[in-house]
């Protein structure tokens, strides 16, 4: 499994934490399944939006991007996100993605304008097809979403950058395409290719990837390695709204989880999110956090009893409610369900308790 991480130019939020909380439930439901789980993720370590926001403030963008990194990772982990195998910053594999587009540009899916180099769409006859978009939406979104339809000289207003030559105050690398950083998109494809090969099982990140990124990936990936799909599934988490809006960085309407998790349980911000189903879009509201709260309020007091009602068919519904597209707000109704029980007629199993707290951790990453 490949996850888009994130761009370290400022901390963590809900919807960040929407998106990792899905994928941390595909990992778990899989290690339940008794698979070995091999998930990568990369940071963006190099981008405009953290140059711009380091500009902004007159820090140093590497000491920007490492302190924003290192609070996502004590995030994810207050949240109890399993961390993947291979975290994998941008600046780590530079050459590693020159010599990519070195190879896109060999088999003639790659050309140069003024020294930068872009993906010639037209060498990608599948294009379109993780997205399931027309060429009108992909023009839209493509300008909405940090591509450059409009720049002279391109052959495709949606042929996209895979290599920006240096400017003046840019930070580069010395590469076979000139001094100069990767554009979008392809940091991603090396690093996937490079730790999971063509073809692995789920790439996700949010909804807002689907298009151009995922696209992009997939059709990089199929021209250097001549292999179809690039992943055989992709998967996306819906966005997390603020105030009627997106909660977006740009639009800084933001809830961060470093100060959340200050006011309450980490497990109850799990929970809040849990609520939701995943691919779902919804809007963040603090009763929601009381509400968190309150249910775990009663789980930890039903599984901290002596004894219980017999909680076998919990699991098995957890389990299977799991493989059902991750329905996690099925899954809360079913514990619920038993702690109502547990709580208001008792039960006579002593191991029942237990592994309703084996349940949650595990399969929810609740801890009990």
């Amino acid at each position: 499994m490949y996850v888009c991480g994130i761009t370290p130019y400022d901390a963590t939020h809900l919807g960040h934490a929407n998106t990792y909380l899905a994928f941390d439930l595909v990992n778990r439901a899989w290690r339940d399944a008794g698979h070995e789980v091999h998930y990568t993720q990369n940071a963006t370590d190099v981008d405009d939006p953290l140059l711009e926001r380091a500009e902004q403030t007159g820090q140093d963008w590497r000491e920007l991007a490492e302190r924003e990194i290192e609070l996502f990772r004590t995030d994810m982990e207050a949240l109890r996100i399993l961390p993947p195998r291979e975290y994998v910053g941008v600046t780590e594999v530079v050459d590693q993605v020159a010599e990519l587009i070195v190879r896109l540009r060999d088999k003639g899916a790659a050309y140069d304008i003024d020294g930068d180099v872009y993906f010639d769409v037209a060498a990608a006859p599948k294009f379109g097809a993780v997205s399931g978009y027309s060429e009108e939406r992909m023009l839209a979104l493509f300008g909405e979403r940090g591509g450059d339809p409009d720049r002279p000289g391109k052959k495709h207003p949606l042929d996209w950058l895979l290599w920006r030559a240096e400017r003046p105050g840019e930070p580069s690398w010395p590469s076979p395409l000139g001094p100069g950083r990767p554009g979008w998109h392809v940091e991603c494809t090396t690093i996937a290719l490079a730790n999971l090969g063509s073809g692995f099982d789920v790439s996700g990140g949010g909804s807002d990837l689907i298009f151009p990124h995922h696209e992009c990936g997939a059709h990089e990936g199929h021209i250097v390695t001549g292999e179809w799909p690039f992943a055989r599934s992709y998967a996306h988490a819906g966005m997390v709204a603020l105030d009627g809006e997106k909660m977006s960085k740009s639009k800084g309407n933001l809830v961060f989880v470093s100060k959340l998790r200050q006011q309450a349980d980490p497990m109850a911000i799990r929970l809040a999110l849990l609520a939701h189903h995943y691919r779902s879009d919804w809007e963040w509201t603090a009763d929601q956090l009381a509400s968190a709260e309150v249910r775990l309020a009663r789980w930890r007091s039903a599984a901290g009893l002596e004894t219980g009602p017999d909680a076998r068919a919990v699991l098995t519904e957890v389990r299977a409610r799991l493989c059902a597209d991750l329905d996690t707000p099925g899954i809360l109704a079913v514990v619920d369900a038993w702690a109502e029980r547990a709580l208001s007629e008792g039960g006579t199993d002593p191991q029942a308790p237990a592994l309703i707290g084996d349940i949650a951790d595990a399969l929810l990453g609740i801890r009990l």
